[in-house]
């Protein structure tokens, strides 16, 4: 059985070991980023665990515009009660757990969130491998995004 809940400080040292399966050096969220992460916004930090063991996470800070900019991945504010744009900075799920549907369990779990919040919608970069994937989910491709992350080109992703 797979659970979905908030992040807790002693999830650290398994997140960083999946956010470097996942992800490039270059992109990768390094252990300070993803400490403030845990510590600004828990609230929309979700991890999927079974029996203990980390399976995969989504997490993101809202923000005030339908896109990313390459400032939210240094630094992190706490996100306000309502409104904004969910913004989503990382997913990843361990490399033993990949094809279970478990990245979509976690979406659908932001987007409770966002329903909850009366968000605007949810925004997120990927690259152009995964864009069908996230089309498949309900998003919108709005064409490539001015974010130079890790030096790769991301495709700006929306869910209103």
């Amino acid at each position: 059985m797979i659970f979905l809940r908030k992040v807790l400080p002693t999830d650290l040292e398994q997140l960083l070991v999946i956010e470097n399966e996942g992800f490039s050096r270059e992109e990768a969220a390094t252990k300070e980023a993803l400490l403030e992460r845990i510590q600004r916004i828990a609230d929309t930090f979700i991890v999927a665990e079974t029996k203990g063991k980390i399976l995969g996470y989504i997490n993101g800070p809202v923000i005030n515009q339908p896109y990313i900019t390459d400032d939210l991945f240094k630094e992190i504010k706490e996100n306000p009660k309502n409104g904004g744009y969910q913004s989503i900075l990382g997913l990843a799920v361990s490399k033993q757990a990949r094809n279970q549907g478990i990245a979509k369990l976690l979406i659908e779990k932001m987007e409770e969130l966002v329903k909850e919040n009366e968000r605007e919608g949810i925004t997120l970069t990927c690259k152009p491998e995964l864009v069908s994937f996230y089309e498949k989910l309900g998003f919108v491709n709005h064409g490539i995004s001015e974010s130079k992350h890790g030096g790769v080109s991301w495709y700006n992703m929306v869910k209103s």
